[in-house]
């Protein structure tokens, strides 16, 4: 089995060097170029026949997410992470095609070198293994109040989650939600703070209101919530009425917080039979088994399919333990949960 080869682009020369010293730590692992300018690293894309990027999303000449647009349609069996310090921008990389990003680390109290490091090691070789056909950007194809009015109970729920990949997977499943579709909570694994970014840039793009999780909040009708990144674990609470949610300190749970499978188990007890269950693409195997607790409970629960999936992991073993009443690709997984609640 060959190694990965991986390419480097950053304008930061001392970063370029950090990120290839570590690179060099794991023998799976080749460095076949790292470049300052994003035009050079276009020019030699042909010869030096990388299978990853590893791109900053500000550069001079060319933005990290231009410079993807530019480059991937031209070689689809080149895949990319974003390495980017904390901005909005690193959205724009993924709806460029980018498997996944890691968030520069700042050099103040709490920075650790080597979770960087791991974390930068283990998406590359997630980047590397992913074989999907590139799906289009996310269109917002109607405005709000356009669709059919959703009808549903007032406990009536829908649950997402993912993990990599994600953030345009669920883009794509509720940018046609209307404004009256019943509360959605998601999970995506995401580092703290990119959740409150993520949130704030969905919420500008569809009908629904979007934000980020805080302890207590009601879900609503009309209202997205997802669960912040960092070291809480979000459940849903029953409030007589409907639902609330509870945002905890916790330790993670197969690997994460928030973790999917502590959110689907509580949606399980909570709502049961008032919930749909989405689980999206993502490496691993979280939200799998506590899809099956919520397809147990009456849940409607529907998987991604393996085609439209960037990573079928966490679909596959949720499929594969009977938690998936309806297996569909990823453009067809928003009008599904839609039809669930229309007249």
């Amino acid at each position: 089995m060959r190694n990965i080869r991986v390419m480097i682009v950053d304008d930061s020369i001392m970063f370029r060097e950090f990120l290839s010293r570590a690179l060099f730590r794991d023998p799976s692992l080749e460095l076949v170029g790292a470049f300052a300018d994003p035009l050079k690293a276009i020019e030699q894309i042909p010869a030096l026949k990388p299978d990853v990027l590893a791109v900053d999303m500000e550069m001079p000449k060319m933005r990290g997410d231009e410079f993807l647009r530019t480059v991937l349609p031209k070689y689809p069996n080149v895949n990319a992470v974003v390495i980017s310090s904390l901005s909005k921008n690193v959205f724009d990389a993924m709806q460029a095609g980018a498997i996944d990003f890691v968030g520069k680390p700042s050099l103040g109290s709490g920075y650790d070198k080597e979770q960087f490091i791991g974390d930068v090691i283990e998406k590359i070789k997630i980047a590397a293994a992913a074989s999907f056909k590139r799906p289009a950007p996310a269109m917002i194809s109607a405005p709000a109040g356009s669709l059919h009015p959703v009808m549903a109970k007032t406990k009536s729920l829908i649950a997402i989650g993912a993990s990599t990949g994600g953030t345009e997977a669920i883009l794509q499943v509720i940018k046609d939600f209307p404004a009256a579709t019943p509360g959605v909570v998601i999970v995506q694994h995401m580092p703290p703070v990119f959740t409150r970014l993520y949130a704030e840039r969905v919420d500008k793009l569809i009908a629904m209101n979007v934000r980020e999780a805080k302890h207590g909040d009601h879900v609503e009708r009309g209202t997205i919530l997802i669960a912040p990144g960092g070291d809480q674990q979000m459940r849903l609470r029953s409030d007589g009425n409907g639902y609330t949610v509870s945002l905890i300190n916790g330790p993670k749970v197969n690997g994460h917080c928030p973790s999917v499978d502590v959110l689907f188990e509580s949606v399980a007890e909570v709502a049961g039979c008032n919930a749909v269950g989405v689980i999206l693409t993502g490496m691993g195997a979280d939200g799998a088994l506590s899809l099956r607790q919520m397809r147990d409970k009456g849940a409607h629960t529907i998987g991604q399919d393996q085609e439209s999936c960037i990573v079928y992991g966490m679909p596959k073993v949720a499929y594969e333990l009977g938690g998936v009443t309806e297996q569909l690709p990823l453009a067809a997984i928003g009008a599904a949960v839609l039809r669930r609640f229309s007249r």
